[in-house]
């Protein structure tokens, strides 16, 4: 079998009041919390994948702040590896109701709500993403070159 890393995006959007941008979705037949999140698309930026992969799980637009960084998860269920290239935003607006399938909603969260859902949470990365977050761990989000002009 050929190993094939998964190229995805997720994003940490942070309200004024401090709550954390989740999306409550079904994953594996469970129901888990994730950031806005998923895989790029052939062809596709990968900061252009970050928005839209916010506006379709949760309906709201971003403007991408900052590259938080690249991180690698390797699911115990699957043994599938995921490469998260992991953006800060700012949310500008709810423009639709309209979400994917398998996401039940969009949920904004405080930190000690974030942590009390423990074992809800799809991943380590979560939580890690969130505490780098708000350690300060920032890059210029040209930092991560694309590759197409």
């Amino acid at each position: 079998m050929t190993w094939k890393p998964h190229a995805t995006v997720a994003v940490i959007a942070e309200d004024d009041q401090g709550r954390f941008l989740l999306v409550e979705e079904v994953s594996n037949g469970q129901v888990v919390f994730n950031q806005p999140a998923g895989h790029i698309e052939e062809d596709e930026l990968i900061l252009e994948a970050a928005c839209r992969e916010t506006l379709e799980e949760t309906g709201w637009e971003v403007e991408p702040t900052y590259f938080l960084g690249i991180y690698t998860y390797k699911t115990p269920a699957n043994g599938v590896t995921y490469h998260r290239f992991c953006y800060a935003a700012k949310p500008v607006r709810k423009v639709t109701n309209e979400l994917d399938t398998g996401i039940i909603a969009p949920h904004w969260l405080s930190l000690d709500e974030i942590r009390e859902l423990g074992s809800k949470l799809r991943s380590p990365l979560v939580l890690q993403c969130i505490e780098d977050y708000r350690n300060g761990r920032q890059f210029p989000l040209e930092v991560v070159i694309d590759g197409q002009t």
